[in-house]
């Protein structure tokens, strides 16, 4: 029996190493691999089984992987009141590794996971999706009939585009560029923590990676690089610096950041001053001002409980009829915002539930964990005012994978 068991836990490790290489593309075998990975951990006995040594008891790094657990259960019994059952049931399955990762991140994993080698491999991984993406683009460019062998529509005109501008504009059309981002900027992360202060061989990884960052033109993709980039510029400081010359270092790279930020175009054509009429909606508001002031119309249909997982499409799209917005309905499916799509959908419940997890996993992080937890919680808060992150399986994949190499970082039976 243990012989199988160790065969079943190599399978249930490759597995994972998988998912942490398949994230930075898109997600036609991501999700295959999560569930076969689960299923492998079960199998190996993680919590059907006898344990081995490796599993441990319940500890705080375990009560964020609860919290989430609780946050997805309230998702479940949101069912009861969601007038669309076909759209509850496809947010249930979408955010199953919400509910898959609770029993994970109680009872532990074998011993052969290593954080390092989980590093390694998002950060090659991260380095290929940069050098593919824009090659593979590039192609397209120049070659369209291609789309047709690869079953691809293009929405874009390929005229008079340069490859710097087909690039950043039509990203997406590949793999979502906030996604990409992200986790091109977790790669960052962990391959500072890998590499340390060796700034001459962590210097090409960090501008290959920082350039594909760049070229998305996310702005709230440039705004939280910006801000982890101070954050862990300062983390890399020796100690006795960072005591006494912190706060300055801080407004400095905030004024530098600010004014580099400022220069960026896609700065250049965005104004808040449509923030203060949120809830009158009109064509010549921004996109997402008119998805929140949509969501905003009538709080009190929703304030306590939510309209059920999976509602605020079809709320969203109520709101856009009635004021003759009718374009909107036709590629408007979230509210563009986590926080307001979680007060829609679960009511000040699950919004309270999913704050809640996010602090715990901040509190319950230990070691290089702690580090980790901070900028991956920045990373996701940020990116979540102006997208619902959990909106795809790319975004709960890889929170789920994020979760997972704190876990491994905050383990006291590991190694570092």
């Amino acid at each position: 029996m243990q012989r199988y068991r160790d065969i079943i836990g190599h399978i249930q490790y490759g597995l994972f190493l998988t998912v942490v290489a398949l994230l930075p593309f898109p997600q036609l075998w991501l999700r295959y691999a999560c569930v076969l990975w689960f299923v492998t951990w079960v199998l190996e006995g993680r919590w059907l089984g006898k344990p081995s040594a490796f599993s441990r008891q319940p500890s705080a790094i375990s009560l964020p992987f609860i919290i989430f657990g609780l946050w997805y259960a309230w998702k479940i019994v949101s069912g009861l009141w969601a007038p669309d059952q076909v759209a509850w049931g496809r947010t249930i399955e979408r955010l199953l590794t919400c509910g898959l990762l609770v029993p994970v991140g109680i009872w532990g994993l074998n011993e052969r996971y290593d954080w390092h080698q989980v590093g390694r491999v998002l950060v090659i991984s991260c380095l290929c999706a940069a050098l593919f993406y824009p090659m593979l683009l590039s192609v397209l460019l120049y070659y369209p009939q291609l789309l047709n062998i690869l079953n691809w529509q293009a929405p874009w005109d390929y005229s008079n585009l340069d490859w710097l501008t087909f690039y950043a504009a039509n990203l997406s059309h590949i793999k979502h560029r906030l996604f990409l981002s992200s986790v091109e900027m977790l790669g960052g992360i962990v391959a500072c923590q890998q590499l340390g202060h060796q700034w001459r061989r962590l210097l090409p990884t960090l501008l290959v990676i920082g350039l594909c960052v760049l070229m998305t033109g996310s702005r709230q993709v440039i705004i939280t690089g910006a801000i982890l980039l101070v954050i862990g510029a300062i983390y890399a400081l020796p100690q006795r610096v960072r005591q006494r010359y912190g706060m300055p270092i801080i407004l400095c790279g905030l004024i530098l950041g600010g004014g580099l930020l400022y220069m960026h175009p896609r700065m250049q054509d965005f104004s808040l001053n449509g923030i203060n009429e949120i809830r009158h909606l009109s064509y010549y508001h921004d996109l997402r001002f008119n998805v929140w002031g949509a969501a905003l119309q009538h709080p009190s249909d929703y304030l306590w409980t939510g309209l059920g997982a999976g509602q605020a499409t079809t709320y969203l799209n109520t709101q856009f009829e009635q004021h003759g917005m009718h374009n909107y309905i036709l590629f408007v499916t979230h509210c563009h915002n986590q926080y307001l799509q979680e007060l829609v959908e679960s009511g000040l419940v699950g919004l309270l539930l999913f704050v809640l997890a996010w602090i715990a996993l901040l509190l319950g992080a230990k070691r290089k964990g702690r580090l980790t937890a901070i900028l991956f919680t920045i990373l996701f808060a940020l990116n979540m005012l102006t997208d619902c992150m959990f909106a795809s399986f790319c975004g709960v994949a890889l929170w789920a994978v994020g979760l997972v190499l704190i876990l491994l970082q905050s383990d006291a039976q590991r190694q570092e």
